[in-house]
């Protein structure tokens, strides 16, 4: 099994809807063992242009999957929830992304990992230091907790919290299947 934390963020639509749904199919997969989950951020948009604010959150997962595959299974849950594919750095439902895959390094056409950007966004790492602090990169030795630390000394977009249990299923919209789902992510 490989340790793995995943970035959520939403811009469109019901954002935490979008957050919520993408937290309860990947917990279904029988591939991935999501035992962990950041509340959720609110994020001024960075980036070129203007778009709304998103809503960002982390999960940290296990899985016998191969980056790849795992990538391939986001992205498929992006388009479910209606990302167009191609959608960089464009208002979008919802962007999942690799942060780190275990301590495997790589940037290729397909894949960067660690994620290339991933030091650079406080919204990134606030809800990944929440639930992974000392988790260490592999391409530098760095903890979490020191690159989030490094980054709330500088200024840049704002980031504040939204809510604490913020990837709970939307009421009247769950079914039981999904509330036992979400709650399994929560007791772990």
């Amino acid at each position: 099994m490989t340790r793995v934390y995943l970035g959520l963020g939403s811009n469109q639509g019901d954002r935490e809807e979008h957050l919520s749904q993408a937290m309860v199919a990947l917990s279904r997969h029988p591939d991935l063992l999501v035992d962990q989950a950041s509340a959720l951020y609110e994020s001024e948009y960075v980036g070129p242009g203007q778009q709304e604010p998103y809503l960002n959150a982390c999960l940290g997962l296990d899985t016998r999957l191969s980056a790849l595959d795992l990538l391939a299974l986001l992205k498929d849950c992006e388009a479910r929830r209606g990302r167009a594919p191609d959608g960089h750095m464009r208002p979008r439902p919802l962007d999942l992304d690799i942060l780190l895959f275990g301590s495997e390094m790589r940037e290729d056409g397909q894949l960067c990992l660690p994620h290339p950007r991933l030091r650079e966004r406080a919204f990134v790492l606030i809800p990944l230091a929440e639930i992974a602090g000392d988790a260490i990169f592999p391409d530098s030795g760095e903890t979490v907790d020191t690159a989030c630390a490094k980054i709330r000394q500088k200024q840049g977009p704002w980031v504040r919290a939204w809510k604490s249990c913020g990837l709970w299923p939307a009421r009247g919209n769950a079914s039981k299947e999904d509330w036992r789902a979400a709650l399994a992510v929560y007791r772990r």
